[in-house]
């Protein structure tokens, strides 16, 4: 395993830092390192991994459109894009999708159409358009998506960036409405901050953000790339609280762990901003992309996933809140995404991981304090019950003491 890290670390770009393991083959809810040692994930891929790895009806899929064609660009129409967008459009409700690929490619598409829309629609004056976002968000690492981050470390030494964004305390309903003004397009939030620590924001506040943004003629976009496709226990977060956006955006599990597959969604007064030549992309759309789309969608309704993670996510999330255990500070969970929050004392959440990772669970330290747990949500309660055991062993042994 040694000489895989330090081929990583000799030639890689050193913008991660991950735990000291290497994966070379996954199963069920399973992974293996390239020594043999078995590990339960409890990340899937930060969500990208919602149906497990290797899901056999996703892989078939894959396979059957390598045996045709796997690329075409949007020189011309293949038989799968539409397919794809169709089932994406009809399960969200939406009018139109606009294929992508990855996460940010997405938000930056819904960047655009929100500031085209506000021009073109709302009558914005020319290059004036504005967006509202929240503290603590993350979109991915664009510059123009940093420009509105609040992590000083995404920022630092990137600059210039790109005016237009308003930042509004994540969860405060008067402070976002506080600042829409005549130039304001858009209000785009994430409904759960997965990457800020599994923040959660107070009951109503996606069905107030609907109604502001109703009143104020602006644009709702909501970032559900980590938090939809039944990750919290509904194919989609808004559904908790019945808040449709104008625009949603959706990546990760959209590709099974398989291919990088996102879209933007919208009805056809705000997508048809679009004409040809305004935006692009070589791969998005592509057959071998759509043909996955097609089945990680397929997956995730016949297994009835989203209502698993709800069940399972209950299960999980109240077992952790029995561990009488003084290194925790707080517990965070919408389904199957959870966070603990390890109280500052304690060192950090990465001590706890590594030390999971030594007894075969595989999580992540997100903003310092917070461990995440989240799935695949093919996982098992026996499963559960097992890493559960784990946990509490590890934070017993960690928790004894503050470290000076």
């Amino acid at each position: 395993m040694e000489k895989y890290l330090n081929l990583e670390k000799q030639f890689g770009a050193q913008n991660y830092k991950p735990l000291p393991v290497v994966i070379a083959k996954g199963e069920g809810s399973w992974v293996w390192d390239t020594d043999g040692k078995k590990y339960l994930d409890m990340l899937a891929s930060y969500s990208a991994g919602n149906q497990g790895p290797r899901q056999p009806k996703i892989i078939q899929a894959a396979k059957d459109q390598m045996e045709k064609i796997t690329i075409t660009s949007r020189a011309f129409v293949n038989d799968q894009m539409g397919q794809f967008l169709k089932k994406a459009a009809d399960l969200a409700g939406y009018d139109r999708a606009l294929p992508m690929n990855t996460g940010a490619e997405a938000v930056e598409s819904a960047i655009k159409m929100a500031r085209k829309w506000g021009e073109k629609v709302k009558g914005i004056p020319k290059d004036r358009c504005n967006i509202i976002v929240c503290e603590n968000n993350f979109r991915r690492r664009t510059i123009t998506i940093i420009t509105f981050s609040t992590d000083d470390q995404y920022r630092d030494g990137f600059g210039p960036f790109t005016p237009g964004f308003k930042v509004a305390p994540f969860g405060d309903l008067e402070a976002i409405e506080a600042l829409i003004d005549d130039e304001t397009c858009a209000i785009m939030v994430e409904p759960i901050q997965g990457e800020g620590g599994v923040i959660i924001p107070p009951e109503g506040y996606l069905k107030g953000l609907q109604e502001i943004s109703n009143r104020h003629n602006v644009l709702l976009m909501f970032d559900e790339i980590q938090v939809g496709l039944g990750r919290t226990g509904k194919m989609f977060c808004f559904e908790h609280e019945d808040a449709k956006p104008d625009v949603l955006i959706l990546a990760k599990a959209l590709g099974g762990g398989v291919y990088p597959v996102s879209v933007v969604l919208a009805d056809n007064h705000i997508m048809d901003v679009f004409t040809p030549g305004d935006h692009g992309s070589t791969f998005g759309g592509n057959p071998l992309g759509a043909a996955v789309g097609i089945a990680s969608l397929d997956v995730l309704l016949d297994e009835k996933l989203p209502e698993r993670a709800a069940e399972l996510g209950e299960f999980f999330s109240s077992s952790l809140r029995k561990i009488d255990c003084p290194v925790i500070k707080e517990i965070r969970s919408k389904g199957l995404m959870v966070g603990v929050e390890i109280k500052p004392e304690f060192g950090g959440a990465r001590r706890f991981c590594e030390a999971l990772m030594d007894r075969g669970i595989l999580s992540k330290e997100t903003h310092v304090t917070t461990i995440r747990f989240t799935p695949p949500l093919i996982i098992t309660k026996e499963e559960l019950d097992w890493a559960l055991d784990i946990i509490k062993e590890v934070f017993a042994e960690l928790g004894q003491e503050p470290i000076k």
